[in-house]
């Protein structure tokens, strides 16, 4: 299995419009991403995100906060863990909370996850993303499942 870490954020004059810009920034607006829940195969690669096909059905394991509160601080955090056997992925966010609070605790979690697996860490990745509330915005970060059949061909 291969997969890609993304983030992005960005403003917008409603909050789907910011949440559509978030994920243009973290290079995944042209897609249709179908939420999963955060299971990870034996051997997991993490790659960088190639050119996605544009309408592509996209696996994800997504987190996103959105604030229209202007100086509001949102943050987004991805923990993930890989082992012999399997991995897991864990999201967590939060507004105006310490980012590495966010962090940490995503940690904690898939820390906990693979331990109620009996599986040990040969890999711990945490992708974070934090944003200053201007008018109406949106963080994302997201793990991508990748596959040929979403690959654009070049």
């Amino acid at each position: 299995m291969k997969v890609a870490i993304v983030s992005g954020s960005s403003e917008g004059p409603t909050k789907l419009n910011s949440f559509d810009n978030a994920l243009i920034d973290a290079k995944i607006g042209d897609v249709n991403l179908i939420k999963v829940s955060s299971m990870l195969e034996k051997g997991t690669e993490i790659n960088i995100l190639p050119k996605l096909k544009a309408g592509a059905m996209v696996n994800c394991v997504l987190a996103t906060i959105t604030s229209k509160k202007k100086g509001d601080l949102i943050s987004s955090s991805l923990a993930i863990a890989i082992g012999d056997n399997l991995g897991c992925v864990v999201e967590n966010s939060a507004i105006n909370k310490n980012p590495e609070d966010i962090k940490k605790e995503a940690e904690e979690m898939v820390k906990y996850m693979m331990e109620k697996r009996n599986e040990k860490i040969n890999e711990l990745v945490i992708e974070e993303i934090n944003h200053v509330v201007e008018d109406i915005a949106t963080v994302v970060v997201a793990l991508i499942y990748l596959n040929d059949d979403i690959i654009a061909k070049e």
